[in-house]
């Protein structure tokens, strides 16, 4: 009997300790943050989600936040957004000043080899974070944070800005990060380490090694050669099986909370290289392989949820879906360009060529051209800079000017700073009809026809050389497109592309109005919110949810979007113009602001009737 009065007590212990133990883990599981996927489908614009073209993106707003009132940060590029959405802050504190941007001398060393760097690549940003003390955006991200806190971290997809989402791990110190360059160790084209077993998981799972490129959706074309024709899909389905086969189900497996970048390298891929429409306006990028790529972004944000919800995720995991700009079609023609006078080999005649921008100031300045590796361009024999920009100067060592080309604006950087010089490239730029919009900085004083960096907030704390002048180009309405403002804008736009394809980096609203929804426990549902927001509000946003706390050296920085959030309260807003004194031949840059708090929100900028959705 006795034996037996033990037998129960013991046993009674150890049920008591039992569901203990269970009531601890649901309080822990309860108390646990939820899990974040950060989905960017590159360049989509916010008009082109709907239920035929992007069903998985279209249901995610409908059932969740819609952000309809969203902003991309100009210049409306994609490294310009990745570092927004990875840090929180606004570009004058990154100092991510465009896809291409002037690093100071001397040249970066070996791939670069220039002094100006195009960012899209894991070895130059490697170059660059050693050469600014291995923190040349002068921020923490906030993958790099959660790393650093504890929760298990990753980002897949494009060349580029993945790595931007957390710098560390290309020195093999922080999360995952798998790209285009993922298994590629030579130099010229590494990317980031990848830990063994991941590698074996990949191989296990049946997958290539390493990543694929991009397959049949490679290749721009030419002057006289259609672009593709294909979304970029053999690509994007390595990447989103490589995520739902093998990272997250690591992520998941760790036991912590965790925190995803999806970087889908559709729709902007497609459209730019897309080939139904060679030299012409029309489709653009409305057409029918345009529209196979948007559907190529939203299969990949349903393959997420369908995974998520196959592991009995769904209710424990956020998702915000973002793009980082809009997108328009690209026009190579002006009247006033000397660059379009020459016949070149591989131009159509009549058009712009690639770094017109480059070749007009030369010839205006009476400077001669460089590429960017030092060469002089034998322009007397039909050549073009073939670079991303051009060196303006006697001495390619030390240029007096340096442009670098960006799509729909360029960066102008005059090492010297020299005000006489700074204003014979402003006064020439404003009696050109390619041009937009001009922003000067601000340590130039005041130039008539121009408007200050720091009115875009283009001046903080950011380590890397600060543009002299920033220079948006002409956007327009095609003529005969229907289909709404955003969706029918053309720019002019400095690019090796042709007429026809696809472009951004302009301050047009069909550049800055990008695409933002979410969905999930800590989000409202079926919310429209018509407060500005934009990419730089995310990370603040996430972290917030994250209950993480992001540091900060400079101020401009996004806000919590609290009025989307669960229990969130509406937020107030209003609308504002700037406009600068009238320059040359009157001249004139207007800023169309909103704010909400104490953020600004840039909708358009530039001369009145050369800018899309611009309100003068």
């Amino acid at each position: 009997m006795r034996r037996s009065a033990w037998t129960v007590v013991l046993l009674s212990v150890i049920v008591l300790a039992v569901v203990a133990g269970v009531a601890i883990l649901a309080a822990q599981r309860l108390n646990r943050p939820h899990n974040i996927i950060l989905f960017v489908a590159d360049g989509l614009r916010s008009e082109s989600v709907n239920p035929e073209d992007a069903p998985a993106i279209a249901a995610l707003r409908a059932e969740g936040v819609d952000l309809r009132n969203s902003h991309s940060i100009y210049p409306t590029l994609t490294m310009v957004n990745a570092s927004a959405l990875a840090t929180g802050h606004r570009i004058g504190d990154t100092g991510n000043f465009g896809n291409t941007l002037y690093a100071g001398q001397p040249a970066l060393p070996f791939p670069v080899l220039s002094p100006v760097v195009s960012v899209e690549d894991d070895e130059a940003l490697g170059l660059l974070n050693q050469r600014f003390k291995s923190d040349y955006l002068n921020e923490m991200s906030l993958l790099a944070l959660a790393h650093a806190q504890g929760w298990a971290t990753a980002a897949v997809g494009k060349l580029g800005p993945t790595a931007l989402q957390d710098l560390g791990a290309l020195d093999g110190k922080g999360g995952i990060i798998i790209d285009d360059a993922t298994g590629y160790t030579s130099s010229g084209f590494k990317g980031a380490p990848l830990a063994p077993e991941l590698k074996a998981a990949i191989q296990a799972a049946g997958l290539d090694w390493p990543a694929r490129d991009r397959g049949l959706n490679g290749s721009p074309g030419a002057y006289n050669m259609p672009g593709v024709w294909v979304p970029n899909s053999y690509q994007q389905d390595w990447m989103i099986e490589v995520t739902t086969k093998v990272v997250l189900p690591r992520l998941a497996k760790s036991g912590k909370p965790f925190a995803l970048v999806y970087w889908s390298r559709d729709p902007d891929a497609t459209q730019h290289y897309q080939g139904d429409s060679l030299n012409s306006l029309t489709p653009g990028i409305n057409g029918k392989t345009s529209k196979a790529a948007i559907r190529n972004a939203s299969n990949n944000l349903q393959a997420l949820r369908d995974w998520l919800k196959a592991n009995h995720l769904e209710d424990t995991t956020d998702i915000v879906v973002v793009s980082d700009h809009g997108f328009s079609t690209i026009s190579r023609q002006s009247q006033t360009s000397q660059a379009r006078l020459t016949e070149y080999r591989d131009v159509m005649p009549g058009f712009l060529p690639p770094n017109f921008l480059a070749m007009d100031l030369a010839r205006a300045l009476d400077l001669p051209l460089h590429e960017l590796n030092g060469l002089e361009v034998d322009v007397a024999n039909r050549f073009y800079p073939r670079g991303g920009g051009a060196l303006l100067g006697a001495d390619a060592k030390a240029p007096q000017v340096v442009v670098a080309q960006n799509g729909g604006s360029d960066l102008i950087y005059v090492p010297s700073r020299d005000p006489a010089l700074t204003r014979r490239i402003v006064e020439f730029l404003e009696g050109q009809d390619y041009t937009g919009g001009l922003f000067v900085d601000d340590r130039l004083g005041e130039m008539p026809g121009t408007l200050p960096l720091s009115a875009i907030d283009l001046t903080g704390a950011a380590l890397t050389p600060r543009p002299t002048i920033v220079v948006g180009f002409r956007s327009f309405l095609i003529p005969g497109c229907e289909r709404g403002p955003e969706l029918c804008a053309a720019e002019v736009a400095d690019t090796p592309l042709q007429q026809g394809q696809g472009m951004h980096g302009t301050f047009s609203r069909a550049d800055t109005h990008n695409f933002m929804a979410a969905v999930g426990p800590d989000f409202k549902r079926g919310f429209k919110d018509a407060a500005p927001t934009s990419n730089a509000d995310v990370a603040p946003t996430l972290a917030h949810i994250m209950g993480l706390t992001l540091p900060s050296k400079g101020n401009l920085k996004g806000r919590v979007i609290e009025e989307a959030l669960r229990d969130g309260a509406p937020v107030g807003h209003r609308v504002g113009v700037r406009r600068s004194s009238p320059g040359v031949n009157g001249f004139t840059t207007v800023l169309n602001w909103q704010s909400a708090g104490a953020n600004r929100y840039f909708d358009a900028a530039g001369m009145p009737g050369r800018i899309v959705g611009l309100n003068p």
